[in-house]
C-alpha cells in the first residue's frame, strides 16, 4: 500500500485524477470522461457474494445508465488478472433473473492502493487491505456532487443509484431542487425566495403550475 496519505475529496471539489490500468485498457480519470456523468465505485474483493451480485446488477443496468449520459468505472485492490478470471466466472453464473452477464464497463487494477487512497476508499475501521463500497457521483465537469459509503457486508441499492443520477439531473437542468423520496414525475421544489416580496408573491400566486406550503417552502407542479 502507499505510504502517501491524502485528504478525502468532498462533494463540490473536483475528482481526483489517476490513470489506471482496467480490463477495458488504460484510462485517464476524469479527463476521459469529460461531458459524462460518472459513478465511480469500489468493491472489496473479487470473487466474493456480495460484489457478485452488484456487478451483475451494474451490468445489467449499464445501457439504463447510459441513456443517462452515465459512464460506470469500478474499482478493487485486486490485480488485473483477478478482475480478468472473475469477471469470466460472474457470466457463469444465475442470480435473480440474471444470466450470461457480461460486465463491459472498466474494472480497475489498483494493488498498490494509490486510487483508493485518493478517494477514501480504505477505511482501517474496516479493513487494511479491502476497499469499502464506496460511491462517487461526478457529473460531466468532472466535479464530485454526491458520495455514498457502504459497509462491506452490504449490498448497495441500485434503484437510489439510479435515482441519485436522474435528480442531480433534474436539479441542473431546472433550477431545482428535490423532496424526499423524489421519483421522476413528482413535483419538485423550486428556490427559497430571497425576498419577501417575491415570497409575498409566490403566497398570492395563481399560477397553477406552482403551490406553496409557506412561504419558504414552494413546489412547481411536473407534468405527469
Amino acid at each position: 500500500m502507499t505510504d502517501t496519505y491524502y485528504k478525502m475529496p468532498l462533494i463540490g471539489e473536483p475528482a481526483p485524477s489517476f490513470k489506471a490500468v482496467t480490463t477495458q485498457g488504460e484510462i485517464n480519470f476524469p479527463e476521459d470522461y469529460k461531458g459524462k456523468w460518472v459513478i465511480l465505485f469500489s468493491h472489496p474483493a473479487d470473487f466474493t457474494p456480495v460484489c457478485t451480485t452488484e456487478f451483475m446488477t451494474f451490468a445489467s443496468m449499464a445501457e439504463e445508465f447510459k441513456k443517462l449520459n452515465t459512464e460506470l468505472v469500478g474499482l478493487s485492490v485486486d490485480s488485473l488478472y483477478a478482475h480478468i478470471a472473475w469477471l469470466r466466472k460472474i457470466q457463469e453464473i444465475e442470480w435473480n433473473g440474471m444470466k450470461n452477464v457480461e460486465v463491459k464497463f472498466p474494472l480497475i487494477e489498483d494493488i498498490r492502493m494509490e486510487v483508493a487512497s485518493r478517494y477514501g476508499m480504505i477505511q482501517p475501521g474496516a479493513s487494511s487491505t479491502q476497499a469499502v463500497r464506496a460511491v462517487f457521483f461526478i457529473d460531466p465537469k468532472g466535479i464530485i456532487r454526491t458520495i455514498l459509503y457502504y459497509p462491506l457486508s452490504l449490498g448497495r441499492n441500485f434503484d437510489e443509484i439510479k435515482r441519485i443520477i436522474l435528480a442531480l439531473q433534474k436539479a441542473d437542468k431546472d433550477n431545482v431542487a428535490t423532496p424526499a423520496n423524489w421519483r421522476p414525475g413528482d413535483d419538485v421544489i423550486i428556490p427559497t425566495a430571497g425576498s419577501c416580496g417575491t415570497a409575498k408573491e409566490r403566497i398570492e400566486s395563481k399560477d397553477e403550475n406552482m403551490y406553496c406550503l409557506d412561504w419558504f417552502m414552494c413546489f412547481r407542479k411536473e407534468k405527469k
